[in-house]
């Protein structure tokens, strides 16, 4: 998922370099939501990892 957000990331910064404003915009909207959604379940992920350690 951290790369899905990486090649928007990458994605919103060329088409704002070329000019298309609707694109970048969009694209980095995307990026944030699945880099928080990364960080959410990354969070989740050693939480419950942690419990299950003896």
């Amino acid at each position: 998922m951290l790369r899905w957000a990486l090649i928007f990331l990458v994605l919103a910064l060329v088409a704002g370099a070329l000019g298309a404003g609707g694109v970048a915009g969009l694209s980095m909207n995307i990026a944030y939501v699945l880099f928080v959604v990364f960080l959410i379940l990354l969070v989740v992920s050693f939480i419950t990892g942690r419990g299950k350690r003896i």
